[in-house]
């Protein structure tokens, strides 16, 4: 006979399917079920936001101590996230989850669940919905985060500028490969002999044989001449063409900021508000990020979307002013050889990671489940490849926004991080990885943390840090025990959910080192890391409050 719990929760439309694509396992297999695995409940409670106990109230005694409730922390300054007594919500992987919003997920119950099954930063596409729709969201995520007292990062995504084709009389048009096709200025609608390309600056960048590339790539063009106000080209790859397609100009550095009047309009609506991250589209060069940098001014920090080959030729300059980075393959493929991707993501990762910047690997990362409850054996791998690499977060983009299996996507992707990091290879080659240290004294404060919390296996290395330096360093080292990001400041501990192995953590001013051992080691007992008799390694600056100055280690035994 069935357990009455799982009966329950079969009872649900389509909760077979949902499970068997979460699990990867098959239907028949879930089917079969007399009651939840025990190795399976954890997952299964969150697929469904229950608790485990209430779907194996048997399996109670065992629940570990990182499920304990915390006492409350009465010591916390105002404006912090309270930490209300509460069950400590802690990943079981390193690499963070960026989970985009949309039509599929856009009410508190599904953006609560998104977190529970493992989204760490929810990005807002600033290219769709309205300043309202934006606010709505952030509102509900500062609720989800009082209510679960984690912080949660947001990162606002402005659309960058975007050139595209006019009109077609017919609304499209059939371009053959050999014919020749006219781009200019003119408004009237196009026809298969010409349209409108509304951007000047494109004519003015091109030179005979420059190509463009048209509908992201599926149609490509050759300028056989140029004149003030067209281009004469020839069809090189053909295809159907319609209103208001894209155009991409690989080979050309084109004079266009990359803030438009729009861009700077969202920032200017959606800064004070309070995001933490700003995701910089269509960055040529590094004038680019000094740009969005004084629009911010401190209020978030900016991620440069790595998407165009000048940006790429420019790496080393553009990731010494940027906060952190974005490896976005979609846009990267459509402009560069497709066999290049690949390198070019390890070249940025490895890049950002000598520097101890947050990198996300980013689009059609589970693509297919946009419209399927499990995703490809080919995406599981790419998932894979990207925390083998050395990411700090995986990113979701139209599978989380419209797609028809959102937790599915979050839960599946929490999965594959999680398998990876357990696997022995995945640690070897993360040390065999790791950069030199940094040739200062914080840097190798840094270095030594890791060391001698992997020599005497501490549970966990804390970090006071008042704007994350100190947690960026100690991550940058990707030791093998978890970071626990200590901060009075609720900015800087929700810019912590996009780095590797933190799990953030307001607190009080320590006003000794004695004070700071101490609330450190109490944070480890209290959030589910350590217990009496282990033992955590600790780092901050000293004095206190001042930023950058990452000094002082200490080693504490839990009491």
């Amino acid at each position: 006979m069935r357990d009455p719990a799982l009966e329950d929760i079969l009872a649900r439309r389509g909760a077979v399917t949902r499970i068997a694509g979460a699990l990867g396992i098959s239907t028949a297999a879930v089917s079969q079920w007399r009651r939840v695995p025990a190795d399976r409940v954890e997952e299964v409670s969150r697929l469904f936001g229950l608790a485990p106990t209430t779907l194996r109230p048997d399996l109670d005694t065992a629940t570990p101590r990182a499920e304990k409730p915390p006492r409350a922390d009465k010591s916390l300054s105002e404006g912090a996230i309270r930490m209300a007594s509460r069950i400590p919500l802690r990943r079981r992987r390193r690499t963070k989850i960026i989970a985009t919003l949309g039509p599929a997920s856009s009410t508190v119950e599904q953006i609560t669940k998104l977190f529970q099954l493992g989204a760490d930063v929810f990005r807002l596409n600033f290219s769709h919905g309205t300043h309202e729709d934006h606010a709505e969201r952030i509102r509900i995520i500062r609720g989800i985060e009082a209510r679960m007292g984690r912080p949660i990062g947001i990162l606002a995504d402005v659309q960058g500028p975007k050139l595209r084709v006019g009109n077609f009389q017919g609304g499209r048009v059939q371009l053959q490969a050999g014919q020749n096709f006219r781009l200019d200025l003119s408004p009237t609608p196009g026809d298969v002999r010409r349209v409108q390309l509304p951007h000047p600056e494109i004519l003015a960048a091109a030179a005979i044989g420059t190509h463009l590339l048209l509908d992201d790539g599926k149609l490509k063009l050759r300028v056989l001449r140029r004149r003030d106000d067209h281009l004469e080209t020839e069809v090189v790859l053909g295809g159907p063409l319609s209103d208001h397609k894209g155009v991409n100009v690989p080979e050309v550095a084109l004079p266009i900021p990359a803030l438009t009047a729009k861009d700077r309009a969202d920032l200017d609506f959606v800064l004070p508000i309070g995001i933490e991250y700003v995701g910089l589209s269509f960055v040529q060069r590094a004038e680019d990020v000094a740009e969005a940098q004084a629009i911010c001014n401190g209020r978030a920090w900016v991620m440069v979307k790595m998407e165009k080959p000048q940006a790429v030729e420019n790496l080393d300059a553009i990731l010494a002013l940027t906060d952190c980075v974005m490896v976005a393959r979609g846009d990267l493929g459509v402009e560069m050889p497709t066999e290049d991707v690949p390198l070019i993501q390890k070249r940025i990762v490895r890049a950002a990671r000598v520097l101890g910047k947050p990198v996300v690997v980013a689009t059609q990362m589970l693509e297919s489940m946009i419209s399927a409850p499990s995703p490809t054996r080919a995406e599981a791998s790419d998932v894979a490849t990207a925390v083998f690499d050395g990411a700090d977060a995986v990113m979701l983009s139209a599978e989380t926004a419209a797609g028809q299996y959102p937790f599915e996507a979050v839960s599946i992707m929490d999965r594959i991080v999680a398998r990876v990091e357990r696997d022995p290879d995945w640690r070897r080659l993360t040390d065999a990885a790791r950069p030199e240290p940094e040739r200062t004294s914080a840097g190798a404060i840094a270095a030594a943390a890791r060391q001698v919390a992997h020599t005497i296996e501490a549970e966990a290395i804390a970090t006071f840090s008042a704007t994350g330096s100190t947690t960026l360093r100690v991550a940058r080292e990707r030791p093998d025990c978890p970071i626990l990001g200590l901060t009075t400041s609720v900015e800087t501990s929700r810019r912590m959910a996009v780095i590797w192995g933190v799990h953030p953590v307001m607190t009080a001013d320590a006003h000794s080192m004695t004070d700071m051992v101490s609330k450190a080691v109490r944070a480890t007992v209290t959030e589910g890391f350590a217990k009496p008799g282990d033992e955590v390694v600790v780092t901050a600056g000293v004095p206190f409050g001042t930023p950058g100055t990452t000094n002082a280690l200490r080693v504490a035994v839990v009491k």
